[in-house]
């Protein structure tokens, strides 16, 4: 069954992808203009524009482009706090119907974009896969760190002015078929603990759905798709605690997934597993 209540921030504009890198490199805006349309009608419900590491003006200018093809809010997607700050300056709310962008993405290190408010209202997503400690960003491990770093971004943005369920909180998915260090049982730790917190009550989450997936074959041995059902599994596990967000692809057919789908028990049983044994586990769902 389709997921209700789900919000796809589509993620196709985004100089990582090779074919998207193409058409920045030849400036060819019409197709990137496309991509924005083909998402649009696809049903995503934000547009994100990363266009790595070119000038903020140039960001700006694809902000402007493909706000001229959609009526949907952007995710202006960069680390760079000057970038941001160019591209919220071109993002014209009016044209979204009044709908305010996503910025994607401040970390502990990078809580000055908060102050980018002063030039546009925003959601923020707030990346709590890192922490800082004596000023040095540090890796968070435990699902009780990333619950920690998220509480302490949300309240940030509350001191500049943001409400909490105007906070998307990122708590940092990884490739399921390389984690041997615990990184889902992290995850959903991390999600449960967020989730749990009336102080936390009606802040969204996301994650980069894609990530989940990555470095894994396209098919089983069996012929039927591996990446979208992983995916629907992992929402099927964390939506009911939360996760309304994701940045992932509107030619996925998410879906929640029976609890004796292939790919549930697969996920049911990394929770259960640790190190290589996980490894293991989805390497023999994608050979069944």
């Amino acid at each position: 069954m389709p997921i209700p209540n789900l919000t796809i921030i589509g993620e196709s504009i985004n100089d990582s992808v090779p074919s998207t890198h193409k058409f920045f490199e030849e400036n060819d805006i019409a197709s990137l203009k496309e991509l924005a349309v083909s998402q649009d009608a696809g049903g995503a419900g934000y547009i994100d524009v990363n266009v790595g590491p070119r000038s903020g003006d140039f960001l700006a200018e694809m902000v402007r482009q493909v706000q001229s093809v959609t009526t949907k809010p952007l995710s202006i997607d960069t680390p760079d706090p000057a970038m941001a700050e160019t591209g919220l300056k071109a993002y014209d709310s009016a044209r979204a119907g009044g709908r305010i962008p996503v910025l994607n993405s401040i970390s502990p290190l990078r809580t000055e974009m908060f102050g980018l408010t002063k030039i546009m209202p925003f959601m923020p997503i707030l990346l709590a896969s890192e922490s800082v400690e004596n000023g040095v960003g540090k890796p968070n491990h435990t699902a009780e760190e990333v619950y920690r770093t998220a509480k302490e971004l949300v309240a940030e943005a509350g001191r500049h002015g943001i409400p909490v369920d105007q906070c998307i909180i990122d708590p940092a998915i990884a490739p399921i078929g390389a984690d041997s260090e615990g990184r889902f049982h992290c995850l959903m730790g991390a999600i449960r603990l967020i989730h749990a917190d009336p102080a936390l009550k009606g802040v969204h989450m996301s994650v980069g759905l894609s990530n989940f997936s990555v470095m894994l074959p396209t098919k089983r041995a069996d012929g039927s798709p591996t990446k979208g059902p992983l995916e629907s599994a992992f929402l099927t596990l964390s939506v009911p605690l939360g996760m309304d967000h994701v940045i992932g692809s509107v030619k996925r057919k998410y879906e929640l997934l029976p609890p004796d789908h292939p790919a549930m028990l697969c996920l049911n049983d990394c929770l259960k597993l640790e190190g290589y044994d996980v490894i293991m586990r989805v390497q023999e769902y994608y050979a069944e």
